[in-house]
């Protein structure tokens, strides 16, 4: 699938982020945009064929708007400089697990877990890896998963969290903030030969730990 013109538009966006420029080239952006429709199609398709709860999701469904919200932000740059999706069968504004795409110049990923958790939710997510641990590791140690994934949450505390045992050993599966996992990928990924069997075995792997937490998250999430 080519996918050229959505980063050549975006690395140009990046280097014009203003206003004017945006709108003198309305017909680029919507150009631009109908790709990543097209995208995000053919890889909702493709996941379908192993999580059926997110077959007849529309691109419009997961994508996510191109303007920045401005109000609380000291940056005012008026554009984001990706193109990002969330496909999620309960929305993109859920709780729960999806599939994330993000498309930008030298900074592409394909992504999974849970972003941002409330510190209840945090708590809970933790005590099931504690509680669970055996199964934990078998996922995120997985060869199979860990070539994609080695790395499980982006921020992380320095020490055990509260209520949980110093001597835990394997407390740093404890210590993220979040439970996010992501794995990079080259801009020409997504115009390589069979590109989408390379997606679906990456998002093959971020389901199993995509259902890890989810199970956690129903209690939060009706």
């Amino acid at each position: 699938m080519d996918t050229s013109f959505i980063f050549q538009f975006l690395k140009k966006l990046a280097a014009n982020n203003n206003r004017e420029w945006f709108l003198a080239h309305k017909a680029d952006y919507l150009k631009a945009e109908a790709e990543f429709d097209a995208l995000l199609s053919a890889i909702i398709n493709r996941i379908s064929l192993f999580d059926p709860s997110i077959a007849g999701i529309q691109p419009k469904d997961c994508k996510y708007r191109i303007y920045r919200d401005l109000r609380f932000s000291q940056d005012k740059t008026p554009y984001k400089i990706h193109f990002g999706g969330f496909i999620n069968a309960r929305g993109k504004k859920s709780l729960h697990c999806g599939y994330y795409i993000h498309l930008q110049p030298e900074e592409s990923l394909l992504a999974g877990g849970v972003w941002c958790p409330e510190p209840k939710m945090l708590k809970a997510l933790r005590e099931a890896v504690y509680e669970n641990i055996d199964e934990f590791r078998g996922i995120v140690e997985d060869p199979a998963f860990k070539q994609f994934y080695p790395i499980i949450g982006q921020d992380r505390l320095r020490t055990a969290p509260k209520g949980f045992p110093k001597d835990f050993p394997y407390v740093d599966y404890l210590k993220p903030k979040d439970y996010t996992f992501y794995g990079p990928v080259p801009d020409d990924f997504f115009g390589q030969p069979g590109f989408l069997d390379r997606a679906e075995e990456m998002f093959r792997q971020m389901k199993r730990l995509n259902d890890f937490l989810d199970y956690t998250i129903d209690d939060f999430e009706d």
